[in-house]
């Protein structure tokens, strides 16, 4: 069986979608005696009706049912041109009506009988709501129409940038998915190897962190000695929102191919005392924005520490992923900052080249060169003090630059540990020179590091990254300060 493309998938998805909704229209339309809803093959005038008919409600739910999914399906078999015109109708021509906002924020202010400024309060709020919005929700009562706008939005996402309605849109759309994917109203659901083969094409295809690489390789992250937990949304029961690999191990894992290694023989569950997270994935685009991570990882320790008692510490083993873009693309010259002549010399002799940024960029060209001892010699202690000197460095908001710091620490994470050649697959050479790091939830912390990180913006450190960033201290504060460099 070859291991599936997630391309691949989703067309498949669509297409059957396409013709479950075709099916719906025509039987709904049979069973009230109406005429079908036109079909609009890309047509711009019979989607425009149809948008039109679809807000009018004419003829009761089954016929409201008929359009909407005539209106889909409509989308669904649009290439991306069409479905980009079908987008800007949406969001243009069903917008806030300025003038009628305005009229009903006048009768409001200007009632001054008590029930008669209810009344007018309640005109308020129903003409706040775009018209667009009440269509979008039409598409709720339909197989798969929570899955339909998710996707919808994942088209929207790539467009709206830069166009107000578009950007508009995308705002609706967002606040709508958020009230529905709650996290109270998803549910954590463990996956197995005897999980629906279905189920297991699409971890495959969505694994965004470390590729799974064939169905063994799956079933090794699937062993006894290996947890995988997803969120799922009740409208969604085949699609899982977003997933997490566990790892059952003894102490904090420092190298996810050692981790990874299918040869590697098995630990006892019972025996091990450190969970290690070493993959999240995020498998819907339409739901960017819309947060529920911190929410799996929550539920899947409590599980692991309900069900596996021996369990102590729980960790994850992260990758670094702006790390390598962040030494090229902001204020490159300060690589020099942080390493010492020695340093500088050694590395612009080996990568030939008097700037040194230029010169490590050269060393780290050579897929292989953390095989030659001189060379990996000469970049570590530079490498880590500057990925250390990235994890102090802020956004205006003066929380830190990288995402998935961002996400750990915001749920009460540490900083744990960063691990030299911890990933030496193409990607993570690429994304951090192999650097990886852990996250340690302490469950008796992870409240007071959560409200620390997000009030004061205080990261909260392992011994190891403090040693480490001791170092920042010999630089000029003037230019820690330049480059938004906060010592902690």
């Amino acid at each position: 069986m070859a291991v599936p493309e997630s391309e691949t998938l989703v067309e498949r998805t669509l297409s059957n979608l396409a013709g479950a909704w075709r099916d719906i229209a025509n039987s709904a339309a049979r069973s009230v005696g109406l005429k079908a809803a036109p079909v609009a093959n890309g047509d711009e005038k019979t989607v425009r009706k149809l948008m039109a008919e679809c807000l009018e409600a004419r003829g009761g739910e089954v016929s409201a049912r008929m359009r909407a999914a005539e209106l889909g399906k409509s989308y669904l078999e649009l290439d991306a041109e069409g479905k980009a015109n079908f987008l800007s109708t949406l969001a243009r021509e069903y917008a806030l009506d300025p003038d009628v906002v305005a009229k009903a924020i006048a009768d409001y202010q200007f009632e001054a009988d008590p029930d008669a400024k209810l009344n007018a309060e309640e005109r308020l709020r129903r003409v706040v709501i775009p018209p667009r919005v009440r269509l979008l929700k039409q598409f709720n009562g339909l197989p798969e129409g929570v899955k339909f706008l998710v996707d919808l939005r994942a088209d929207l996402l790539h467009l709206s940038n830069g166009d107000p309605y578009l950007r508009g849109l995308d705002h609706d759309l967002r606040d709508l998915l958020s009230s529905w994917f709650d996290p109270g109203f998803l549910d954590l659901v463990r996956i197995t190897w005897d999980s629906p083969a279905a189920l297991l094409e699409k971890l495959i295809a969505y694994e965004a962190v470390h590729e799974i690489r064939s169905w063994d390789d799956l079933r090794n992250r699937l062993d006894s000695d290996r947890r995988c937990f997803a969120l799922f949304h009740p409208r969604m029961p085949e699609e899982p929102l977003t997933f997490v690999e566990v790892a059952l191990v003894k102490g904090i894992a420092r190298n996810v191919q050692t981790l990874l290694d299918e040869t590697a023989p098995q630990v006892d569950p019972s025996a091990a005392d450190t969970a290690i997270f070493y993959s999240i994935s995020n498998t819907q685009r339409g739901l960017r924005g819309v947060t529920f991570g911190d929410h799996l990882i929550k539920q899947a320790v409590q599980s692991l520490a309900s069900d596996l008692p021996g369990l102590k510490t729980f960790s994850t083993l992260s990758p670094v992923p702006g790390f390598r873009r962040w030494l090229d693309n902001d204020e490159p010259e300060k690589i020099d900052v942080f390493l010492q002549e020695t340093e500088r010399s050694g590395i612009r002799t080996l990568g030939g080249s008097d700037d040194t940024l230029e010169a490590l960029n050269a060393i780290l060209a050579d897929a292989h060169w953390f095989q030659d001892p001189v060379i990996e010699e000469t970049v570590r202690g530079p490498l880590m003090r500057l990925c250390t000197a990235y994890f102090h460095t802020r956004q205006d908001k003066g929380f830190p630059i990288d995402p998935v710091a961002r996400f750990h620490l915001k749920n009460g994470a540490r900083l744990e540990q960063m691990n030299w050649l911890a990933d030496t697959s193409a990607n993570g050479l690429k994304q951090s020179g192999g650097i990886m790091v852990n996250y340690r939830y302490i469950l008796d912390d992870i409240e007071k590091n959560h409200e620390g990180y997000m009030k004061d913006r205080r990261i909260t450190l392992g011994s190891e990254v403090k040693a480490l960033a001791r170092g920042l201290k010999d630089v000029d504060r003037a230019k820690l300060k330049a480059l938004r460099i906060i010592r902690t």
